[in-house]
Formats: structure tokens, C-alpha cells, sequence
């Protein structure tokens, strides 16, 4: 009796598999192609291109986090044009991407989970200085799809809300975020926090990596003297990096991973979009509704 041969089958896996791939991406771009085609044959108008914002970071993860919550919201919403721009460190950077889309009409949506200088400045200048017909949509946060995202990155890291009392009267979860000296930062992580709070039914302390107080450490503490020291740190981080490993190693208990890739992420990035699109020009990011 012949053994049969390994590496047959996994080029005939491998094969299968690039196989699939492509019928994935000629259905996707033909799903594209006709969402532009009305039922009576006209071309539909082009819809705003979207263009994410992220910060950018010298932590490769991050940049290969934010493709792949890109190919997400295009995997949900086919023909729509989908773009990247970067504020600092990592390409594209956002002016490229906006002198490359010409003068067509774009939905700037920030990568950036609360109010600070760059939703407020330094995105809305970027925008001001390109041929592009841009519309900066608010942060993403806080919204409850946010609060659904941290809830299923602790749960994946171990948090179980069913707890008897001297367990949950012993919890507490560290909101742990980049920290900014903007004071709508904080009001605005201190929100999610209170939704986070609601969720879980026990305490939940913002902190910051930076700029901002309290320190994931010093909440740490704060907890502790309190009687909580079953302490979780839940990453308020869209991606890996270095603020979000350091907060993380904080962590007296368990520590969740960033938001990353999360579903709620790429319907959140959709959701500011659409509604920015339908928001009058004259109102403002920091006044749209969440």
C-alpha cells in the first residue's frame, strides 16, 4: 500500500484555497460594479468616497490591523470607494490620499475614539488645504458599539459577567486610553467608561497612557484601596502598540486586546459615515449626533 503524499495535498489545498480567493474578489468586484447601475440601466451617482483616518504608529501590527478593519467595511459595504489616510508615521498620509481623489466628494471619518486636536485641527486643516469636497464625520466615540467591542474583547479575555456578590463587589475594570490634553477627551472617555459601567455592573475608572490623569497604575491602586483588586484593563486602543502594551502589562488580573478588527468597528466606521453624510453642512463634528 502507497502512503499518499503530503505535499500533493497541500498544493492541492493551497490551489483550492487561491481558487476561492479570486471567485471571492471578481464576486465582490462585480456586486461592486452593478451596486453602480440603477434597475432602469443609468449609472447611479458615485457615492462620497470614505476615507478612515488613523493615527498612525511605528508598531507594524497597527498598520496591518487598520487594513484589515478596511477590507471589513468593504466586505460590508460593496462599491463603496474606501480609502486610508494617516495623520503622521505610516503611508499613505492623509494629504496624499486627498490630493489623489481629486475633487470628488469624501466622508473623512476619524480612526480616533474621542473629541482632541486632531478631530478638531489638524484633520479638518488637512481637508481645508485639498482640492477634495471633504466632510470630517465626530470620533468614533463614545457610541454603544464601542461599549460592544470592549465588552467582547474582556469576555475573550477571560471576564465573566455572571459573578456571585463577593466576587463582583471585589471587580473592577481599568478603561485604559492614550490620554490627551484635551478636556473633551476626557469627557468623552469618561462617557464610555459609565456605558462600559452599565454593561458590566461594576465599576469602570477611565486612565491614560499619557497626557492625562490618572495613570493605568495609579487607578490600579485606587481600586485596590477600595476593596477592588480583581481588576481588569480593558484596551480603549483601535490597534497594537506601544501604549497599549504597556497599559496591558498593568493589568493586576487580565488584560483585553485592542478593538482592532472587531465587527462593531467596521459598522461603527460605516455608521459615522452615513450619518455624516446626511448631517447639514453646517453643522459641525464636535455637534453630530453620536
Amino acid at each position: 500500500m502507497t502512503a499518499s503524499n503530503p505535499l500533493h495535498d497541500e498544493s492541492t489545498t493551497a490551489h483550492l484555497d487561491s481558487t476561492a480567493h479570486l471567485m471571492n474578489r471578481i464576486s465582490s468586484q462585480l456586486a461592486s460594479q452593478l451596486s453602480l447601475v440603477s434597475l432602469d440601466g443609468r449609472r447611479r451617482p458615485e457615492p462620497p468616497a470614505l476615507v478612515v483616518v488613523a493615527h498612525g504608529s511605528r508598531d507594524p501590527r497597527a498598520l496591518s490591523t487598520v487594513r484589515a478593519l478596511l477590507d471589513k467595511v468593504r466586505a460590508l459595504r460593496p462599491g463603496l470607494p474606501v480609502h486610508l489616510g494617516h495623520i503622521e508615521l505610516n503611508e499613505p498620509l492623509l494629504p496624499d490620499t486627498l490630493a489623489a481623489l481629486g475633487a470628488r466628494e469624501a466622508i473623512l471619518v476619524p480612526l480616533l475614539l474621542s473629541r482632541g486636536y486632531h478631530v478638531k485641527r489638524d484633520i479638518p486643516e488637512m481637508a481645508a488645504e485639498a482640492d477634495v469636497h471633504a466632510r470630517v464625520a465626530p470620533a468614533l466615540g463614545p457610541h454603544p458599539l464601542l461599549v460592544e467591542a470592549l465588552y467582547a474583547r474582556l469576555v475573550e479575555a477571560g471576564w465573566r459577567n455572571r459573578m456571585d456578590d463577593p466576587t463582583r463587589r471585589a471587580s473592577a475594570v481599568v478603561l485604559a486610553a492614550a490620554g490627551s490634553r484635551d478636556p473633551d477627551s476626557k469627557v468623552d472617555t469618561a462617557h464610555t467608561a459609565h456605558l462600559l459601567a452599565n454593561r458590566l455592573g461594576v465599576p469602570v475608572i477611565p486612565a491614560y497612557a499619557t497626557t492625562a490623569t490618572p495613570t493605568v497604575p495609579a487607578a490600579i491602586t485606587a481600586l485596590a484601596a477600595r476593596g477592588r483588586t480583581r481588576v481588569a484593563v480593558a484596551s480603549y486602543f483601535t490597534a497594537p502598540g506601544r501604549f497599549a502594551t504597556e497599559c496591558a502589562q498593568a493589568a493586576p488580573w487580565i488584560a483585553s486586546a485592542p478593538l482592532g478588527t472587531h465587527p462593531a468597528m467596521a459598522r461603527l466606521l460605516l455608521h459615522r459615515y452615513d450619518s455624516t453624510v446626511t448631517t447639514p453642512l453646517t453643522t459641525t463634528p464636535e455637534l453630530a449626533s453620536a
